[in-house]
């Protein structure tokens, strides 16, 4: 006869959790005490023994449910009276697949990783027809895998959506699993020399907004998704550090205004094309910061050449294309270049190549707003340049109050490369040679 298992009462109080991970499945044989799942309540986690030894014969929860206290989740076939298997037909919400999955009859201790990538697909069975692609999971997304499947890729931390299926309808293995953690290790490995598993960081389960209102749901942009990747890899990895300085930009601000007037002048002059040309100089004055750190083999790679990224507000999100050999060429050139590559990125015109290799970035906010802000290192770089609204305010000139155009400029870099002090040091090498130009002959 089978035995129920049940919610236990947990917790003075507690009458209900939600299900965060089911470990078993039909026809898995279960040990005393072994974990059957998770529950979640509003204290803790509390994971749900079995009571005895034997086989799973149903499964009444999946991962999302909510279960109340007393109530059935599982039956168990004791090992002392242990059923014949239930048919295939007789299993409901999708077990049937799980059932014919050979693979997953048994758990068993998850096997070191191996050098060769599985090619073999699991054998077709008619019960895959039974897959319960019904149930969303992300939108209207849905992970044909199984909970032990599912429950490995969360202690690898992948994200399940990301792995490509191998089996039939792209059902989802524990090798398919394996496979994208290498596959992903070595293409991280060979570009940053470091083992990063890539994807998402993880995140606390959402709950349900539309207990509370209408919601809608918009899938992310290309764009956005590799931004928000980058970011956090970035937030994660690079212990950054943020220097702020005003500089006076008043009569270069002047002269650019004069400059643009000329009725010969086809390319605008741009503060921002200004800061390029400075930059470059300031990067072959500070090399440490056109450089890369390789933790890996413990070495800092400098940088013979200055490329230098602009970011660009574009309708899909930010774009960063870049200016190359920036230290060569003249801010006539650079003004033309910028002005041409900002316009084809804001079109979606701009080549990927052209979004490659730079070694240094610079975000210009002062058109829209804000007094200052903390850019966010863009990995492997070491550092970039924030540049914020133009403010008038009195500045001192030793015997009165002036007014002047100020702009506050703040410079994020990575700390395990800069100290302080050289930040400190090359931001103010920057300001100056924007008050004084001649800086940069000298």
């Amino acid at each position: 006869m089978a035995l129920e298992i049940v919610v236990p009462e947990v917790s003075d109080g507690v009458t209900s959790g939600s299900v965060i991970a089911v470990s078993v499945k039909v026809g898995d044989e279960v040990a005393e005490d072994q974990t059957l799942l998770e529950l979640e309540t509003d204290k803790a986690v509390v994971a749900i023994p079995s009571p005895a030894a034997g086989k799973i014969s149903e499964v009444r929860v999946a991962e999302g449910d909510t279960a109340d206290v007393g109530a059935v989740i599982m039956l168990l076939e004791p090992a002392q009276g242990a059923a014949a298997e239930p048919p295939a037909e007789d299993v409901e919400d999708g077990s049937a697949a799980e059932i014919s999955d050979p693979d997953h009859l048994v758990e068993e201790p998850s096997p070191p990783f191996s050098a060769e990538v599985p090619t073999a697909n699991p054998p077709v069975t008619d019960a895959v027809a039974s897959l319960d692609l019904k149930t969303p999971r992300r939108g209207g997304q849905v992970a044909p895998a199984a909970p032990s499947v599912r429950r490995l890729a969360r202690d690898l931390g992948v994200d399940i959506y990301r792995v490509q299926g191998s089996g039939p309808g792209g059902r989802i293995g524990p090798d398919d699993v394996r496979a994208f953690v290498r596959s992903t290790l070595r293409s991280l490995g060979s570009r940053q020399g470091t083992a990063i598993v890539s994807g998402p960081v993880p995140q606390r389960p959402l709950p349900d907004f539309s207990q509370w209102g209408a919601v809608t749901r918009r899938p992310l942009s290309r764009v956005r998704e590799v931004t928000a990747e980058a970011m956090s890899y970035a937030w994660a990895t690079i212990p950054m550090v943020t220097q702020y300085d005003q500089v006076d930009v008043t009569d270069i601000e002047s002269f650019r205004k004069d400059y643009n007037a000329a009725p010969e002048v086809d390319d605008k002059l741009t503060l921002t094309a200004i800061l390029v040309k400075v930059c470059a100089a300031a990067l072959k004055k500070f090399p440490h910061f056109n450089s890369s750190l390789d933790s890996a083999a413990k070495e800092l790679i400098l940088k013979d050449y200055v490329h230098i990224g602009v970011a660009v507000d574009t309708p899909n999100g930010l774009l960063v294309p870049v200016i190359r050999d920036a230290d060569r060429k003249g801010i006539q050139i650079l003004a033309g270049e910028l002005n041409e590559l900002a316009a084809r990125t804001r079109e979606r015109k701009v080549q990927p190549t052209e979004l490659e290799g730079g070694s240094f970035t610079i975000s210009n906010l002062g058109g829209i707003g804000g007094t200052a802000f903390t850019p966010i290192v863009y990995a492997p770089q070491v550092a970039i340049l924030g540049v914020s609204r133009a403010e008038m305010k009195p500045v001192w000139d030793g015997q009165s109050f002036l007014p002047r155009q100020v702009v506050t400029l703040s410079l994020s870099y990575d700390h395990r490369v800069i100290d302080g002090a050289d930040g400190a040091r090359f931001l103010r090498w920057i300001c100056e040679a924007i008050e004084n130009p001649l800086n940069l002959i000298l």
